[in-house]
């Protein structure tokens, strides 16, 4: 069984938590993470990019200069893509970049993300977080420097806490979210991964399969 440091409030480690294999112990599927990042990357663009053609641009449609006779090369138009302020060939117009991806993959793409940085301790949990009179930037900074050190980290919540935003906010490389909002993207492009423990529970109670079942993809890279 998957095994993950724990530590307090105050930063202090105080033993290890046992998770479940099904979630955070499995052969991470390399392919499936890769398959899994570029939808999530695909699906941020805005695909508003936008060219004009040379029917759009500002012009004149005027000959430039007779056909013959003038030692000169025939032009058709000042709109023509060579001309300086002439018309884009072949340049990007709006289109939906948005990809599909089944709901078993991407489970499994979070699982194998999981699973790869508790193999390698990059993830930890914590048990509670520091009590916040107000938002308290230095607070923030002194749990996360405790249990994580690393030029980014990504933080799960079991539920929102808005003084802890508010409070990390400021800090360069921290990103806070809740398991609802858990990516394979964040998981992979943090150096570390800092998640309470009612947040590790409800991961286990979402992504966790019943007994005997196996998730299609999840063994696919053994």
């Amino acid at each position: 069984m998957p095994e993950a440091a724990l530590f307090n409030a105050q930063g202090e480690r105080i033993g290890s938590v046992d998770l479940r294999d099904d979630v955070f112990g499995i052969e991470p599927n390399v392919a499936l993470m890769y398959q899994a990042v570029q939808r999530h990357l695909a699906n941020a663009r805005q695909g508003t990019h936008d060219t004009k053609t040379r029917g759009e641009v500002t012009g004149s449609t005027k000959k430039m200069w007779r056909q013959k006779g003038t030692g000169r090369a025939r032009q058709g138009s000042k709109r023509a893509p060579h001309w300086r302020k002439g018309g884009v060939v072949f340049g990007p117009h709006p289109r939906e970049y948005r990809q599909d991806l089944p709901k078993k993959m991407r489970s499994g793409a979070v699982r194998s993300a999981l699973s790869a940085r508790v193999a390698s301790g990059e993830l930890v949990v914590v048990d509670a977080l520091p009590h916040f009179d107000a938002p308290s930037t230095k607070t923030a900074r002194h749990l996360l420097d405790a249990v994580a050190v690393a030029k980014s980290r990504l933080v799960v919540l079991g539920a929102p806490h808005d003084t802890f935003r508010l409070s990390s906010r400021n800090l360069p490389g921290v990103r806070v979210i809740t398991t609802d909002a858990l990516n394979t993207y964040d998981l992979t492009r943090h150096g570390r991964v800092v998640v309470t423990l009612d947040a590790a529970r409800q991961i286990e109670a979402r992504l966790g399969l019943p007994d005997g079942v196996v998730q299609e993809g999840d063994d696919a890279g053994q």
